[in-house]
C-alpha cells in the first residue's frame, strides 16, 4: 500500500503539492490530472525517489518494484526484442547465473534456477516481449533490429515495452499514448485493464483514462484531491463540488458586501466608529472561499471562411506515394464544406501520405487532384512545429502574420489560446511542446482555411485544450480531414470515416467500436498467419524465394543508405541546437548592447532549425517507401 501523510512537495521555491494525505492499494489504478505545471511529473519524481517531499511521509513498501518509461534511449547495437527483455532485471540476472552455474557444472545451483527461471515465467519471458513489440505497431522484422536503428518515436514505443515488461508492484506511466496510433493506443488499453499492479497514468485522453482508471488524483490550487471512479465520474463529482463551493461563494460575498456597506457609511461617524471597526476585523477574520473556476484558460473559435467552394477539393483515381512507389491507389474523395472525415488505419498504412496529398504537399501519381476555386487549406502536422522561429514571440509571429491587424487585437486573440501578459512576448524557443502546438494551432486558425487538414493535432495538449478544440470544431463552418489516436475528438469531431489499408481509402460502414473490433479481427488474421508459416519451408522453397529478397533488397539499398546519411546528420544537428536554443534562453543575452552575437545565435538556430525540419520530412518520406516493400524475412 502506498500511504501519503500530510505531504508538502516543491520545485525551488514553488510550492506545488500542500497537505496531501490518502492512501493507494495494491490493484489501484489511478489517473493523475491538473493543468500544465501543476507538479504531476513532480509527484512521479517523488514516487520514484528523485524528489523528496519538504514535509510529510511518504510510505511505499521497500520490496515493491517500480517501473517507468525512460525519456532517453541511447543508440545501442542490441536487438529491439533484447532492449525490452531488459527490463526484467530479474530474468536477466537468472539467465547470467544460470550461464554460470552450466559453465562451472553445478548441477545444484543449475537446478534451483531453473526453477526460478519457471516461477519468474522466464521460459516465455521472449514470447511475451514479442507480444509487446507487436502491440505497439513493430513487425516481425523490427525484433531483431538494433535499437540505434529507429527513429525517436519508436524509441519512445521501445522504452514503453521495456518498462511493461518489467514485472513491477507500480507501474508510472507519463503520458503513454502521445507517440502512439490508435491502434496501439486501444491495445495498451487492453493490456493495462489487466495489469495486477498499482497504476497511476498521466494521460490527457479521456477515453483512455475513463477505459482503464478506477480513482483519479486531481492537483488543483495546491491541493492533491482523490476521487472515486473514472474521469467522467471525476468531472460530475468536481462541477458538484464546483457548483455548491461557487453558491457558497455568491451567499458569502453578499455577506462580504452587507459588511463594507455598513463600514463605507459609518466609519467616519464618532458614534458609530466602535461598530464599524468591529465590522472591520469580522471581514478580516472571515475566511473567504474562493471564487469556483470553472472557466477553461482556452476559449477561442475558427473564423469564418472567406469562401466556401463546394467542392473544396476532388480526388478522382488518384494513386499516392514516393517516386514510382503507389502506397494508395485509385482515390476517389469529395471533400465538401461542413463535412468532417477521419482517418482509419493501422500504422504505415498510408494516412499521412493520404493527408500530404490532400494538403498538396505531393502530387497524385496518377489520376486527378482538383482544388475548389478560392480553397485554402490549414494543414497541421508535428513537424510543423520545428518551422516556428524559436527567436520570435507569439506576438511576434502574429504580427508577421497579419501585420495590418492592430497589435492589441492579436494580443486579445492570443489570450484565447493562454498566451497572455509576458507569455505573449517571450520567445517561443523556450516553451513547452503543448505551448507550440497551441501556437502553430492559432496562427493555422488566424489564416481563415476552408479545408482543415489535422494530422495528430493533441499530442502534447491538455485536457483543457483538446475540450477547446473539440468545441471550436463543432462551431467551424468549413470541411475537416482528420487523423488522431484520441477518440473522444474524433467520435466529437467527425461525421464519417475513411478506412486507410491494403492500399485503398475507402468509406468506413462504423463507428469506433466497429473499428476496434475490425483491428482485433486484423491481428487475430496476422497471428493465424504466423503460426501457419512458422513450420520451415523446405530447402527447395527457401532458394526459389532468395532470388526475390535478393531483388528487393538491392532495391531498398539506396533508400536505407540515405536515411541512415540523414539520421547520422539529425543526431549531429541536434546537439548543436539544443545549446543554441540553452544560450537563446539567457535573458542577459538580450539585455547586452552588442547585438551581434544574439544576430549569429539566431541566424545559425534557424538555418539548423530548417535543415532539421527537412531532414526529418525528407526521412519520413523514405521510412513510407520502406514501409511499402514487402517484408524481407
Amino acid at each position: 500500500m502506498i500511504q501519503l501523510k500530510n505531504i508538502n512537495l516543491a520545485r525551488g521555491i514553488k510550492l506545488l503539492v500542500e497537505g496531501a494525505s490518502f492512501q493507494l492499494h495494491p490493484g489501484h489504478k489511478v489517473g493523475l490530472t491538473g493543468a500544465n505545471g501543476a507538479g504531476k511529473s513532480s509527484v512521479f519524481a517523488m514516487l520514484r525517489g528523485e524528489l523528496h517531499p519538504e514535509s510529510g511521509d511518504l510510505d511505499i513498501p521497500q520490496h515493491w518494484t517500480i517501473a517507468h518509461v525512460a525519456q532517453e534511449t541511447p543508440a545501442l547495437s542490441d536487438a529491439a526484442i533484447e532492449f525490452v527483455l531488459d527490463g526484467d532485471v530479474e530474468l536477466r540476472q537468472v539467465e547470467a547465473a544460470l550461464r554460470q552455474a552450466e559453465a562451472e557444472g553445478s548441477g545444484e545451483a543449475v537446478g534451483e534456477l531453473h526453477a526460478r527461471l519457471g516461477e519468474i515465467e522466464g521460459y516465455s519471458a521472449r514470447a511475451r516481449a514479442a507480444e509487446l513489440l507487436h502491440g505497439l505497431g513493430f513487425s516481425t522484422a523490427d525484433l531483431q533490429r538494433p535499437v540505434s536503428d529507429f527513429s525517436g518515436g519508436w524509441r519512445v514505443r521501445l522504452n514503453l515495452a521495456r518498462a511493461l515488461m518489467c514485472r513491477s508492484d507500480l507501474l508510472l506511466l507519463d503520458e503513454p499514448t502521445n507517440h502512439l496510433d490508435l491502434d496501439a493506443v486501444i491495445w495498451l488499453e487492453n493490456w493495462l485493464k489487466d495489469y495486477r499492479g498499482t497504476l497511476l497514468l498521466i494521460s490527457h485522453d479521456r477515453d483512455f483514462l475513463d477505459a482503464i482508471v478506477n480513482h483519479i488524483a486531481h492537483i488543483e490550487q495546491q491541493k492533491l484531491t482523490l476521487y472515486r471512479g473514472g474521469y467522467s465520474d471525476f468531472e460530475r463529482q468536481r462541477a458538484e463540488r464546483l457548483a455548491q463551493q461557487q453558491s457558497n461563494y455568491e451567499r458569502q460575498q453578499r455577506e462580504v458586501a452587507h459588511l463594507q456597506g455598513y463600514i463605507d457609511r459609518f466609519r467616519a461617524k464618532a458614534t458609530k466608529a466602535r461598530q464599524a471597526q468591529s465590522r472591520i476585523k469580522a471581514l478580516e477574520r472571515m475566511e473567504l472561499i474562493s471564487a469556483a473556476h470553472v472557466d477553461s484558460p482556452f476559449s477561442f473559435g475558427f473564423r469564418e471562411p472567406v469562401a466556401a467552394p463546394d467542392p473544396l477539393l476532388v480526388l478522382d483515381e488518384a494513386d499516392a506515394g514516393y517516386q514510382d512507389n503507389a502506397i494508395l491507389k485509385r482515390i476517389m474523395l469529395t471533400l465538401r464544406p461542413g463535412e468532417r472525415v477521419g482517418l482509419l488505419g493501422r500504422n504505415g498504412a498510408g494516412k499521412s501520405t493520404l493527408i500530404k496529398l490532400l494538403a498538396g504537399n505531393m502530387s497524385p501519381l496518377q489520376g486527378k487532384r482538383v482544388e475548389g476555386k478560392e480553397l485554402n487549406v490549414g494543414y497541421f502536422a508535428q513537424h510543423q512545429l520545428e518551422q516556428l522561429r524559436p527567436e520570435e514571440s507569439p506576438l511576434q509571429h502574429m504580427l508577421r502574420l497579419d501585420p495590418q491587424t492592430r497589435e492589441q487585437e492579436h494580443r486579445n486573440y492570443l489570450g484565447g489560446f493562454d498566451f497572455r501578459g509576458e507569455m505573449a512576448t517571450s520567445p517561443c524557443g523556450a516553451f513547452s511542446g503543448g505551448e507550440k502546438s497551441r501556437l502553430a494551432l492559432a496562427l493555422l486558425i488566424w489564416t481563415r482555411p476552408n479545408l482543415l487538414l489535422l494530422d495528430e493535432p493533441t499530442n502534447h495538449l491538455d485536457l483543457e485544450m483538446r475540450h477547446a478544440l473539440t468545441l471550436a470544431l463543432q462551431d467551424y463552418q468549413g470541411g475537416v480531414v482528420l487523423v488522431s489516436h484520441d477518440r473522444s475528438l474524433l467520435r466529437s469531431s467527425c461525421d464519417r470515416f475513411l478506412l486507410v489499408a491494403d492500399g485503398k481509402a475507402e468509406n468506413f460502414d462504423g463507428d469506433l467500436d466497429d473499428y476496434k473490433s475490425w483491428l482485433a479481427e486484423q491481428r487475430q488474421q496476422e497471428k493465424a498467419a504466423e503460426e501457419k508459416s512458422q513450420p520451415a519451408a523446405g530447402k527447395n522453397a527457401w532458394a526459389q524465394g532468395k532470388a526475390d529478397r535478393q531483388a528487393r533488397l538491392v532495391q531498398r539499398r539506396p533508400i536505407v543508405k540515405e536515411a541512415e546519411q540523414l539520421e547520422k546528420k539529425i543526431a549531429a544537428w541536434q546537439p548543436e541546437k539544443g545549446q543554441l536554443d540553452q544560450a537563446l534562453a539567457a535573458p542577459e543575452l538580450y539585455q547586452d548592447p552588442d547585438k551581434s552575437k544574439l544576430q549569429s545565435l539566431l541566424r545559425r538556430q534557424a538555418e539548423l532549425a530548417q535543415s532539421i525540419s527537412q531532414a526529418e520530412e525528407r526521412w519520413l518520406e523514405l521510412q513510407e517507401q520502406l514501409e511499402a516493400f514487402p517484408e524481407i524475412n
